[in-house]
C-alpha cells in the first residue's frame, strides 16, 4: 500500500472522528440563552406499574401485548376461579344452612315462650288451690318449678338463636371473602399507559403477587434534570419550563414539579454543560396531563433531549421572554401559567 493511499484512509479516518465527536458534542449541547434561564439535559421517564397478581393461580388469559395503550381500569388479565367457584358454591350452601337453623331457633323461642306461659298459668291456678288445701304444697313447689325452668328454657332458645345468627355472619363472611378473591382474579391496570413488558403466558401458574405485566404510566410524564445549586435555588415549584427533544420541531411546555433540598452527585449517564459536576440539584419537570392525554400514542418514554427552566424573577421585575428556538409550541398546547414573582 503507498504512501498516498494511507494518507487517504488516515485522513478519512480522521474526518470521521472529528464529525463523530462533533455530533456527540452537538447532541448533548444545549443551545445557548439568556440570563433567567436554567437548563439541563435529561431523557422523558415515567414510572413503571407492575400489574400482579393478589392470589396464587393459573393464568387464564392475558389480553394486552407489549406496546398496546391500555386505560386505567381496563382489564388485561385473567387468573382461573374454577376453584375459587367451587368453593363459593359450598359457602353459599353454608348460608343457607346457617340460615335455615336461625329459622329452627325462633320456631325453638316461641315454642319455649308457649310452654313458660302455660307453666305460669298452671302456677297461678296452683296459688289458688293450695290456699284451699285442694292441692298439697309439694304440687305447689313443683308448678313454681315448672315456671322457673321455662323461662330458663327461653333464655337458652333465645341465645340459641344469638349463636346461629353470628354463625351465618360467619359464613356470610367467608362467602364475601371468595367473591373477593373471585374478583381479584380479574387483572385492571391501575393506570393509563403502555405495556412494557409482558411476564408472564397463558397457563402460567403464579404465586401471589406474581408479576403479569409491566405498565409505563403515562398519567405522570417528566424529565429529570440535575443542575447546580445557584440555579436549583432560583427554580421556585410550578415554575415554566419547555422540553426541547432532538426528534422534535417544536419545544413541549412543562412546569416545575420537585426540586430536590439535598445536592447529590450526578449520575452518570447524565451529561452537563460545563465540566462535569460533582454535587447537583436534582429537579422533575412534569409535562401537563391534558397535553399527554391529547397525544397519547405518540408519547415514548426513553428519548432525550433538554429541559429549560425559567427562573424566579424578583419582586416587580418581568420574566425574560423564551428564545425564538422555544417559542413554537405542539398542536393543542398553551403555555403553563405561572406566578414568577
Amino acid at each position: 500500500m503507498n504512501n498516498t493511499i494511507k494518507k487517504v484512509i488516515y485522513g478519512g479516518v480522521l474526518i470521521i472522528v472529528i464529525a463523530g465527536s462533533w455530533a456527540v458534542w452537538r447532541y448533548f449541547q444545549a443551545q445557548p440563552l439568556g440570563v433567567g434561564f436554567a437548563s439541563g439535559n435529561g431523557r422523558i421517564e415515567a414510572v413503571q406499574v407492575d400489574i400482579s397478581t393478589k392470589i396464587a393461580g393459573r393464568v387464564d388469559t392475558i389480553m394486552a401485548q407489549e406496546g398496546d395503550l391500555v386505560q386505567a381500569e381496563q382489564v388485561v388479565a385473567k387468573i382461573n376461579t374454577d376453584q375459587l367457584r367451587a368453593q363459593l358454591i359450598g359457602a353459599e350452601a353454608n348460608v343457607a344452612s346457617a340460615e335455615s337453623q336461625v329459622a329452627s331457633a325462633l320456631a325453638a323461642i316461641e315454642q319455649a315462650k308457649a310452654e313458660q306461659l302455660l307453666a305460669e298459668q298452671e302456677l297461678h291456678r296452683a296459688r289458688e288451690l293450695v290456699k284451699n288445701n285442694h292441692i298439697s304444697k309439694e304440687t305447689y313447689d313443683t308448678r313454681v318449678s315448672q315456671v322457673a325452668v321455662a323461662k330458663a328454657a327461653l333464655e337458652a332458645a333465645k341465645a340459641g338463636l344469638v349463636y346461629r345468627e353470628r354463625m351465618v355472619d360467619a359464613v356470610k363472611a367467608s362467602t364475601t371473602e371468595i367473591q373477593t378473591q373471585i374478583d381479584d382474579c380479574v387483572l385492571k391496570s391501575p393506570v393509563i399507559g403502555r405495556v412494557i413488558y409482558r411476564l408472564a403466558e397463558p397457563g402460567e401458574v403464579l404465586g401471589s403477587g406474581g408479576k403479569v405485566l409491566t405498565v409505563v404510566n403515562l398519567a405522570d410524564v417528566y424529565m429529570e434534570v440535575f443542575l447546580p445549586s445557584a440555579q436549583a435555588n432560583s427554580i421556585a415549584i410550578g415554575a415554566e419550563a419547555r422540553i426541547k427533544l432532538d426528534i422534535l420541531d417544536f419545544a413541549i411546555p412543562a412546569s416545575v414539579s420537585f426540586v430536590s433540598p439535598e445536592s447529590q452527585f450526578t449520575p452518570k449517564q447524565v451529561e452537563t454543560l460545563s465540566e462535569r459536576e460533582k454535587l447537583m440539584f436534582r429537579a422533575k419537570v412534569r409535562i401537563p396531563q391534558n397535553l399527554v392525554q391529547s397525544h397519547i400514542d405518540d408519547v415514548k418514554t426513553g428519548i432525550r433531549g433538554v429541559a429549560y427552566i425559567r427562573l424566579t424573577t424578583t419582586s416587580g421585575e418581568k420574566p425574560a421572554p423564551w428564545p425564538d428556538f422555544l417559542q413554537k409550541l405542539p398542536p393543542q398546547a398553551e403555555p403553563v401559567s405561572v406566578n414568577n414573582n
